[in-house]
């Protein structure tokens, strides 16, 4: 627990909000009142114990519950980022999941021109994997230059996809579902994956590998083989990152070799000198 980060977190976001806009009157009489909720009306408020809110503020909490977390978070109206702060600092680890259920949704719209600026293949989704922002060369990896709406659903479930993402079976399967089975861990309440979990339970090709419940794999840096629509096939190296304002939404890089061998199977990592 980092307590001096912690406690100035909490303490300036309380002092933000004003007692009167949740029904308490602010005392009156001679003496400094200190801004916003008292840790008493926070207590309240949270329908907590007398003493919880205070002894985390005071960093004298061990492993607050995440729920506490989350209720505090909520009622200081912090933002993704700032969630992630609280976390880190009150546990010392990433948040379960994200502050609210809209968040990842939706990213600024420069991020469209970012993607243009990329010479490589590169698009970016949001947290259900729907289609945010790509450019002209991912266009021209899908036949007929259909680019799908959620790229979740095309890598796993459509017959073209299954054809595309060439030895689908075992270089593309078994490392894309569980990412499906690890985005709805932290969102079990998204509409759209828990559809697309529908139909891959259904389906008998997706089934097992998705049920075998492999530990989730993250794409950054992994190679595997692709057919492009234009260039034949080849193989695609992945570069993964996240705006920071979407947690869930990801920005995808790929970068694609025609030909049988690999591309950067052997790179070197880089490194600061």
């Amino acid at each position: 627990m980092n307590k001096t980060a912690l406690r100035a977190l909490l303490r300036e976001r309380r002092a933000l909000i004003a007692p009167e806009s949740h029904g308490f009157s602010r005392p009156t009489g001679q003496g400094r009142r200190a801004r916003g909720l008292s840790q008493h009306q926070v207590d309240q408020l949270l329908h907590r114990a007398i003493g919880t809110y205070h002894r985390l503020e005071s960093g004298s909490y061990p492993n607050p519950p995440a729920s506490l977390l989350r209720d505090v978070a909520q009622l200081f109206g912090l933002n993704e980022q700032e969630w992630v702060s609280l976390c880190r600092y009150a546990l010392l680890q990433e948040p379960p999941g994200p502050l609210h259920p809209s968040s990842g949704k939706e990213v600024p719209g420069v991020w469209q021109e970012a993607v243009d600026g990329v010479r490589h293949m590169a698009y970016v989704t949001d947290a259900s994997w729907d289609m945010l922002a790509y450019n002209d060369a991912l266009t021209a990896m899908f036949p007929g230059r259909d680019v799908p709406g959620n790229i979740m659903r095309w890598m796993v479930l459509d017959p073209v996809g299954r054809r595309t993402l060439l030895d689908w079976h075992n270089a593309w399967a078994p490392m894309v579902l569980p990412q499906l089975r690890g985005a709805l861990a932290s969102r079990p309440e998204d509409g759209t994956l828990r559809q697309i979990e529908k139909e891959v339970l259904a389906d008998p090709e997706t089934a097992a590998p998705y049920d075998a419940g492999n530990p989730y794999p993250h794409p950054d840096g992994d190679e595997r083989p692709l057919l492009h629509a234009e260039q034949g096939p080849g193989w695609v190296t992945m570069c993964a990152a996240q705006p920071l304002t979407a947690p869930g939404a990801r920005l995808m890089i790929l970068v694609f070799h025609a030909g049988a061998q690999r591309g950067h199977t052997r790179a070197p990592m880089l490194r600061a000198h």
